[in-house]
């Protein structure tokens, strides 16, 4: 297929699509064509090429998928192009892959960057294979959700080596508590139907939880708990209709690597999905062959990660009729980490009748040089996490947090910057514009969002003073259902949505860089209409928010 072909087939074969059809996301497709490409970004090309490994998913000679680690030293991956990778790496000796990665290929690529909880996913084929390693086509490229990424920071061990491979068709008691106290683990998966689409091939992917949320039901049968995610199914979309996945867990203190692959099945909604908190439903892997690799790749994981921070909320305040801003301090009174405008804060949350606490990330919305973190969020009815910070979090209250995270950030120095946001998707703009504001460079920034009406619009008046305070920043607000009391020219500006039409009255500058966060489906409109009237993809950064 050509480039542009890639571009205009659907994301998502039948598989992903009858998964989101039974769960009622299939407006997913729209948002989906915005970020899922067929190319690789300047940002995720520089991302893979500076990882000490990647986690790779591929067929075996016998068809089946299996999921390892390609590791090597700084460089061993580069990008020489937007649709391609240079891996100068193999599976070591013993592997369930060895041998099995030649030019044709079929292969899933995972780079995760277990420090930051960075990710991102590339599909493709093998399309050369030489003395320098492997030479990768993209076929789809996108990015991950950070949810139930564990941080931790890696060493390289050259000294250890690889110990004698292990094969079996079941697991030893030793593997078997392996599994039990491990809290993350990779997936293969994969479908190829007739014809030719970028949405078949292999598929790599990451599951993480607590300690023990994989279950050894035997040593023939394991089961977990698939959560809520980005609404791709990429995974379960693949098992639907061919139900062979490979697993594999990494001993991070040793570099241990084990194998599994058999076939998968999933439950949807019996009572032991119900009793597991946050579970959507329950995939169990019926095993089929083991392999064990000691010691095989030389890098080096902490077994925890050492960046949980204890927060005291000082300040609770209504910023509209559903958002509430919560402003936290260190417990222990010492600094915080420094964050980018743009990033979040992802945090944990003990509710009552909940075993384990319950994970969120939400945008901070204060200025990056606060001593202090503020995230501001929106009420949900259906939201547990939402509705506790509403409804049962005062000041003194005591949360755990890790260090900010996220890449949706102001990545040019000087770029004229356009904001656009709707509904609570205006808290990283917030920081964006406080950022900007207290820079003090003069570059043109436009200021873009859309509410309700006055009651609903959140942060208004700290924008309207951050708007005021410089010249070189503009502010346009559309209210799609004003209240009497709402006053044009002064509350808002326009009646109506925010769309790419509205962007291209507001703007003439073509070097400007557009920063969207608000709903999938304001995202996806917006960000085709931007494409269609001729701005570079480069140019469009989205962020996504709310519950998957």
């Amino acid at each position: 297929m050509t480039v542009e072909a890639l571009a205009d087939a659907s994301p998502f074969h039948r598989g992903e699509q009858q998964v989101q059809e039974r769960l009622g996301v299939r407006d997913i497709e729209d948002w989906a064509r915005q970020v899922v490409r067929p190319f690789l970004p300047a940002q995720h090309r520089a991302f893979h090429s500076a990882l000490p490994f990647l986690a790779a998913a591929a067929r075996d000679r016998q068809g089946r998928p299996w999921v390892t680690l390609l590791e090597g030293p700084a460089g061993f991956v580069t990008s020489p192009d937007d649709r391609h990778l240079a891996i100068d790496a193999e599976p070591v000796a013993g592997d369930a892959l060895e041998g099995a990665l030649g030019e044709g290929s079929e292969i899933g690529i995972l780079g995760i960057e277990l420090a930051t909880r960075r990710r991102n996913r590339v599909n493709g084929r093998i399309v050369a294979k030489g003395d320098d390693g492997l030479r990768f086509r993209v076929d789809q490229s996108f990015g991950n959700c950070p949810q139930y990424i564990r941080e931790r920071a890696w060493r390289r061990d050259e000294t250890d080596r690889p110990g004698a491979p292990r094969r079996g068709s079941r697991l030893t008691r030793a593997q078997i508590e392996w599994i039990g106290a491990a809290d993350t683990f990779f997936i293969a998966s994969g479908y190829r139907g007739e014809g030719d689409s970028p949405s078949f091939g292999m598929d790599a992917s990451h599951r993480g939880g607590e300690r023990g949320f994989v279950e050894v039901l035997d040593a023939h049968r394991l089961r977990f708990p698939d959560y809520a995610g980005n609404n791709h199914f990429n995974t379960i979309g693949n098992l639907l209709l061919d139900p062979r996945a490979g697993f594999l867990f990494v001993d991070f203190a040793s570099g241990g690597l084990l194998q599994l692959s058999g076939k998968a099945s999933v439950d949807w909604d019996s009572e032991a999905v119900a009793h597991i908190p946050g579970a959507r439903r329950l995939v169990t892997l019926e095993i089929d062959e083991v392999v064990e690799l000691p010691r095989a790749v030389s890098l080096r994981w902490q077994l925890d990660a050492d960046s949980v921070r204890s927060l005291r909320l000082i300040d609770k305040i209504a910023e509209s009729d559903d958002v509430t801003s919560f402003v936290f301090e260190a417990r222990d009174g010492g600094p915080l980490p420094a964050f980018e405008a743009g990033q979040h804060l992802p945090i944990e949350l003990t509710l009552p009748g909940l075993a384990e606490p319950l994970r969120r990330t939400y945008s901070l919305s204060g200025a990056p040089g606060d001593s202090r973190y503020r995230i501001s969020v929106k009420r949900l009815a259906k939201g547990r996490a939402s509705r506790h910070l509403h409804d049962a979090l005062e000041p003194g209250a005591i949360i755990e947090a890790r260090k900010p995270a996220g890449d949706f950030t102001i990545g040019c120095n000087a770029c004229p910057l356009v904001l656009v946001s709707a509904g609570v998707g205006v808290t990283p703009m917030v920081s964006m514009l406080h950022a900007v504001a207290d820079a003090n460079d003069g570059r043109p920034v436009r200021f873009v969002h859309g509410a309700r009406d006055g009651r609903s619009h959140a942060l208004a008046e700290e924008v309207r003073g951050l708007v005021g305070s410089r010249p070189n920043i503009v502010s346009h607000v559309a209210y799609s259902r004003p209240r009497a009391e709402d006053r044009l020219g002064s509350d808002y500006d326009s009646e109506g949505r925010v769309t790419g039409a509205l962007l291209a009255d507001l703007v003439e500058d073509d070097g400007a860089h557009y920063f969207l966060c608000g709903p999938t489906a304001f995202m996806a409109d917006v960000s085709a209409d931007l494409r269609r009237r001729g701005v570079p993809p480069e140019q469009i950064h989205n962020e996504t928010f709310g519950p998957a």
